[in-house]
């Protein structure tokens, strides 16, 4: 018989699409709603091949997010995505803990992997979203952007501490990460720059990253690594390479591949990792876990916001409070690892799934920013017209 389900799947894609367009919403916030609703109706059951492309959106999405870094912008205001970056991990992290462990009375590997799960920004939502809006053509667009990144290095490193267990394959999953950025940055010419390769149909520069994210993947499941922060470095090392190309043609192909189908599919995944029932015999936590996440967010990111930004900070702060990606890393490590059960695991993932969609709809029904850069554009456009016509009305009662 004929499997039905990637029928269905290309179907869900297209109407989220197609209801985000009708109703402004962000495709990505539609994608994960349609997720959770058919994950918890039961008509339509994930398969192994549409799980691992999900990880592979995932990790496309860091990657693609890690090309958008302007790296002279990023040392020019290094200080204020650090601090937003690092408060925005930290104060999380700490209030959970204290209260899944101390308050809840959960034991203490659940407690710590869920502060560690909860603690993270999503940088596959940032970037999508921040992608849709056109912002990364402005500064607030990058510096969110790194502070997303240093958010998440913190995660990384709180899970690599507190349960990771270190082995040869884990040196060797380093050694390999090491070994191919190095290659990345002295060899990607042969790719990008060659006249041979350069631009044909056979999209040799697109092929030659996924090989580079594939084997991320690999080497980071057999060694217990994670191949998120590998690839947003790629996609850091090789963001010159795409800006120099001709009329950024790569990155225009790379994203329509990206978009199309892979990421649809992991948000769609994701939320359907989400048991409504499960989450519902325990509504009180999840409830109470989920408004201590989103406040320690705000509490981290909106006041250093406020004071290194003469504008926009809410809009930081909502972008700043989305969770998904590494915490659902984070999640299903726990799970796999009999670190948390399957409760917790839902009461996790349903609160990442919660915090992606609220805080972006929030985002951009009510604080959408308002760039310096197209005020100051408007206000020559202004004096150029006043000037024009102040001098037309002279001439005129001449």
């Amino acid at each position: 018989m004929a499997d039905v389900f990637p029928l269905i799947l290309g179907i869900i894609i297209l109407l989220a699409s197609v209801i985000s367009i009708k109703t402004g919403i962000s495709v990505t916030v539609v994608e994960i709603a349609v997720g959770v609703i058919i994950g918890n109706l039961g008509f339509f059951h994930s398969e192994s091949w549409m799980i691992y492309i999900a990880s592979f959106g995932g990790i496309l999405l860091t990657f693609l997010a890690g090309v958008e870094i302007d790296v002279d912008l990023m040392k020019d205001n290094f200080k204020e995505s650090f601090t937003i970056g690092f408060l925005s991990f930290l104060i999380p992290f700490v209030i959970v803990f204290l209260v899944t462990y101390y308050i809840i009375g959960w034991e203490l590997n659940p407690a710590l992997l869920t502060s560690t799960a909860l603690s993270e920004t999503s940088i596959a939502v940032v970037y999508s979203v921040l992608t849709q809006k056109g912002l990364f053509k402005y500064k607030i667009g990058k510096l969110i952007m790194v502070a997303t990144f240093i958010t998440d290095i913190c995660t990384a490193i709180a899970l690599s501490v507190l349960f990771t267990k270190f082995d040869i394959y884990t040196l060797l999953f380093y050694v390999v990460s090491l070994t191919v950025l190095v290659m990345a940055y002295y060899k990607s010419d042969l790719f990008f720059e060659n006249p041979l390769f350069k631009n044909k149909i056979g999209e040799l520069e697109i092929k030659y990253v996924f090989v580079l994210l594939l084997g991320f993947i690999f080497f980071g499941s057999l060694g217990g690594g994670q191949a998120i922060l590998p690839a947003f470095i790629l996609g850091v090392i090789l963001s010159d390479h795409f800006k120099n190309t001709q009329k950024g043609e790569v990155k225009a192909r790379f994203k329509t591949v990206a978009f199309a189908i892979i990421t649809p599919i992991f948000f769609i995944i994701g939320g359907m990792k989400v048991s409504i029932p499960l989450i519902y015999s325990c509504f009180g936590i999840f409830l109470t876990l989920f408004v201590l996440r989103q406040l320690s967010k705000y509490i981290g990111v909106y006041y250093p916001s406020k004071i290194f930004l003469k504008q926009n900070y809410n809009y930081v702060t909502m972008m700043m409070s989305t969770g998904l990606t590494f915490g659902l890393v984070a999640a299903v490590f726990g799970l796999n690892n009999a670190l948390i059960n399957q409760t917790e695991y839902s009461v996790i993932t349903g609160i990442l799934v919660l915090s992606a969609i609220l805080p972006t709809f929030v985002a951009e029904k009510y604080y959408t920013p308002v760039h310096s850069e197209d005020l100051g554009d408007w206000w020559l456009n202004y004096l150029q017209f006043s000037y024009n016509n102040f001098f037309s009305l002279i001439s005129f009662w001449k």
